[in-house]
């Protein structure tokens, strides 16, 4: 699982990227100082969690939560205990109250890790999706998917047989996929592993269509993908 941490106090940082430097299934994305900084890397990244400090000059993690429309899962953290109402009203996942101790943050882990697991195995049981086109609503099997494009306000989703034009975002769609199948290589791409055809250097192959891939992307694409060297 992917994370990003944010608190506007360098010591609970340090202490909060230390503890996630020790749970071997957690990968940090980047530790940010403030929620204008987190909400700029969540347009460009997808992570599992956000570690998220409530009391923060301009503007609270709480008000943070509101202005995201879609957003991964939250552990709240906080010198105070009566922000605690308020917190599960936004459906976070944990209430962390600081000074933080590695059991209480496993426990927090435990139950993001329960929750994602959850997803998945929900995600992996489905084969299709209905897609709206001309007020009809279209069974999708998800293998005839080949890859996801963003343009503007509006993402393409490209089939074997046509396109599907939808007002989202590709963050939003991407939420929904079933990550063992699906990986975002650009800031305005989606593919499907199983139709890729080949890959070279910066680019992939999907029937004759070429599709780039941007350079904070290749590694984790890389990973997904199985290789024999």
């Amino acid at each position: 699982m992917n994370c990003i941490i944010v608190d506007d106090d360098d010591a609970s940082r340090s202490v909060l990227t230390q503890m996630v430097k020790q749970v071997e299934y957690l990968t940090i994305i980047k530790a940010c100082s403030n929620p204008l900084e987190a909400m700029n890397t969540l347009k460009n990244e997808n992570p599992d969690v956000i570690f998220l400090d409530i009391e923060m000059p301009e503007m609270s993690g709480m008000e943070m939560l509101k202005a995201l429309d879609n957003r991964p899962q939250v552990i709240l953290i906080t010198s105070h205990t009566e922000y605690a109402l308020d917190a599960f009203d936004l459906n976070v996942v944990d209430y962390i109250v600081k000074p933080i101790t590695l059991p209480r943050f496993l426990k927090a882990l435990s139950k993001v890790k329960g929750s994602a697991e959850t997803k998945e195995q929900f995600s992996m049981s489905r084969d299709y999706f209905f897609i709206k086109k001309n007020s009809v609503l279209n069974k999708v099997p998800v293998k005839d998917i080949l890859w996801i494009e963003a343009l503007g306000d509006y993402i393409t989703i490209h089939t074997k047989d046509e396109r599907f034009i939808l007002h989202s975002t590709l963050k939003s769609l991407e939420n929904k996929l079933n990550a063992g199948k699906f990986v975002r290589v650009h800031r305005s791409y989606i593919v499907q592993i199983d139709n890729v055809k080949k890959v070279e250097d910066t680019t992939i192959y999907i029937n004759d269509e070429s599709i780039p891939i941007g350079a904070i992307y290749k590694e984790n694409f890389i990973k997904q993908i199985n290789t024999l060297q």
